[in-house]
């Protein structure tokens, strides 16, 4: 943990502050938004970007890409972002670090790892964590990360544990994992969508298993703000979230070759297709928490995952760390 710790506050000290831009569009307030990675795993978050349900709330989001949960970390401590969207886990480690400057967890988007593991061969008939894996190598993130630690324990829960008859290779960051994966590196490897979709469709690999399906409700990915940003910007707050909502229930109610047409312009480059396939994979999966609301017993979920990788200090109290005040109440107005 003190080693994600030191990383985040590295990050942070390399950052060059920038002032905040409050205006946006003519009406708007601009909401700086630092995203984790950039995924059809998070497309309720663009669908309320595209159908103008930000803009219905008197918001227009920037969003950029932090390339990593410490470094989203870092431009929330520091300022030059409003709202990160990331693991909690990059939130636990500061408070567990004794920052008087923890930020808030005030909405939940996924409740599972959205990540598919990839074969080298085509064994999706065959598959079998505990026989498929034994012996084998696999890219599933850095050590300390969620997305490698969620991996681990369903590892050791299928009687396998790194170094002795698996090995998790946390040399490779995780924006590279693919490309290393491509040049040779390890025998598996985890893609997020719509990466893992097209990395079969160009007969790269074969998707064998939901990473999300098999670790269970996880609160994977969740929006945090400094509280002196919470307290100063409720109704922005509020807003936020209630347009976010809008997007997970058009979302997952709407055919996803209709909802891939809207989302397509956020994933350039990408076939419309891959998009669709995607969208379909997350839904088959129940990846988003349609009340944004973190329950504590996921919280505790998490936090066993983390002690079970020897990443966690301590363990804390959920209301330390989560104010579930905001999303339940505009998810109780939504369905009022």
């Amino acid at each position: 943990m003190k080693k994600i710790l030191a990383a985040i506050l590295a990050a942070l000290f390399a950052l060059v502050p920038f002032a905040a831009c409050d205006g946006g569009e003519e009406g708007l307030t601009r909401v700086r938004v630092n995203e984790v990675t950039h995924s059809v795993f998070y497309a309720p978050m663009y669908a309320a970007d595209a159908l103008g349900y930000f803009a219905e709330e008197g918001i227009e989001i920037e969003l950029t890409n932090g390339g990593g949960a410490d470094n989203v970390m870092a431009a929330v401590l520091s300022g030059n972002a409003d709202i990160g969207f990331c693991g909690p886990e990059a939130a636990l480690y500061v408070l567990i670090g004794g920052s008087d400057n923890v930020p808030t967890v005030f909405g939940q988007l996924t409740k599972r790892d959205g990540s598919f593991l990839v074969s080298r061969v085509d064994e999706k008939a065959t598959f079998d964590w505990s026989k498929s894996l034994a012996g084998k190598e696999i890219l599933a993130g850095r050590k300390g990360g969620v997305p490698a630690m969620t991996f681990e324990t369903i590892l050791n829960e299928h009687g396998l544990y790194d170094g002795q008859n698996v090995t998790m290779n946390y040399d490779i960051n995780f924006d590279y994992m693919t490309a290393a994966f491509e040049s040779g590196t390890a025998d598996y490897c985890t893609m997020f969508e719509p990466v893992a979709s097209e990395y079969e469709k160009a007969g790269k690999g074969y998707v064998v298993a939901s990473v999300g399906e098999a670790s269970g409700e996880v609160p994977y990915t969740c929006y945090i703000a400094r509280e002196s940003y919470i307290d100063a910007n409720e109704g922005v707050i509020e807003g936020f979230l209630r347009a976010i909502m809008k997007g997970i229930a058009y979302v997952n109610g709407t055919d996803s070759a209709a909802a891939a047409a809207v989302l397509a312009p956020y994933f350039d480059g990408t076939e419309l297709s891959s998009v669709q396939t995607s969208l379909e994979s997350y839904k088959a999966i129940d990846a988003w928490q349609e009340d944004m609301t973190m329950t504590e017993a996921a919280f505790n979920r998490l936090q066993d995952i983390i002690d079970n990788s020897g990443e966690l200090e301590r363990r804390v109290a959920f209301a330390d760390l989560v104010d579930t005040s905001y999303s339940s109440e505009i998810y109780a107005g939504l369905n009022a």
